[in-house]
């Protein structure tokens, strides 16, 4: 059987991720171990924090070294078992990266017993998910009532974490790019409202939807528009920093905030956090999300796209802001 498969060649420091970044190779598959499943990859998930691997600047997880498959999460199909725990035609999830046919360790991988929605586990239930809860729920805080800016909004996690706030009872406000992201917030995730950072002035617009400010600001965005946001907290706001997807096209680690005085005046707070933190309050959060899917109160929006061979541009494109909820890439049935 033949594994084809993406390589990382190079480092995109500074720059945006281009095709000489990947090598294309196929290979025969090995006879698999004891213990160990030969998969069938099913779907795989795309989302900024790969750019960061392939930059190897990453300090949270092990570094991503020229010539290795390139790292994502996946859903996929049991071919071949040497487990006791997982047979022929289970279906898992785990980390089965840019390949056809994976093989992983039965440590690896989880089964997904929900088979009804299997891509929840890329998203809504999965990692992006996840990190959308705990960073609500965790270092947003937030109170019935409170004023919300989620940044990146229309994206896999601004667009659950927007959401949650909902659920939350906040008045939520979202910023995306472009008019059909923007009616996609509310009228399909229920944002009060959005701003479209391309064709409107951001500061001139945050101050009509928030006249007393954001009492949490939730970005997946950092460099200016995060810079932005800061000039309008309230009293005691809360900054949630989940992502810089803004920095893609830039080796500036460092830019701003320059506003961050505001900090000062509006006794705020900004926190940093990754889903890996309360990893041990997985089962919990995926529970109460998926009674919200069951119910209706959380819509998982998916962008899926089709075709192994177009991983490489499917990554691209989530850096140009063309995915509309979360990025998906199938390949097979």
């Amino acid at each position: 059987m033949i594994n084809k498969k993406f390589l990382l060649a190079g480092r995109p420091v500074g720059r945006p991720i281009s095709d000489d970044d990947f090598e294309y190779k196929e290979e025969e598959t090995r006879e698999i171990n004891d213990g160990e499943l030969l998969l069938e990859n099913m779907v795989i998930e795309f989302q900024p924090a790969q750019k960061g691997w392939m930059e190897n600047i990453s300090n949270y997880v092990a570094p991503l070294e020229i010539g290795d498959v390139m790292r994502c999460s996946g859903i996929a199909r049991v071919l071949d078992s040497k487990s006791e725990k997982f047979k022929k035609g289970d279906i898992v999830s785990g980390q089965t990266c840019w390949q056809t046919h994976p093989i992983l360790n039965e440590e690896d991988i989880e089964i997904i017993e929900d088979t009804d929605m299997p891509t929840a586990y890329l998203g809504a239930l999965g990692g992006t998910g996840l990190t959308a809860y705990f960073g609500v729920t965790k270092i947003s805080k937030p109170n019935p009532g409170d004023t919300v800016i989620v940044t990146g909004a229309a994206g896999g996690v601004g667009s659950l974490a927007g959401q949650i706030f909902k659920i939350a009872g906040c008045k939520v406000y979202g910023i995306a790019g472009g008019k059909e992201k923007c009616e996609m917030l509310i009228n399909e995730f229920g944002f009060d409202g959005a701003i479209d950072y391309k064709s409107q002035d951001l500061n001139e617009s945050l101050s009509k939807l928030c006249p007393n400010g954001a009492d949490i600001v939730y970005d997946n965005v950092g460099g200016r528009i995060l810079n932005d946001c800061l000039l309008h907290l309230a009293l005691n706001a809360r900054i949630a920093i989940c992502g810089i997807i803004s920095r893609h096209k830039t080796d500036n680690m460092n830019f701003g905030p320059e506003n961050y005085s505001n900090l000062i005046f509006k006794r705020a707070t900004m926190q940093g956090f990754l889903m890996l933190d309360y990893m041990s309050e997985t089962a919990s959060a995926r529970s109460k999300m998926k009674k919200w899917i069951e119910d209706g109160k959380l819509i998982c929006k998916e962008d899926l796209r089709e075709g192994f061979e177009n991983a490489p541009d499917t990554l691209k494109g989530l850096f140009d802001g063309k995915n509309k909820g979360k990025q998906l890439l199938k390949i097979t049935n």
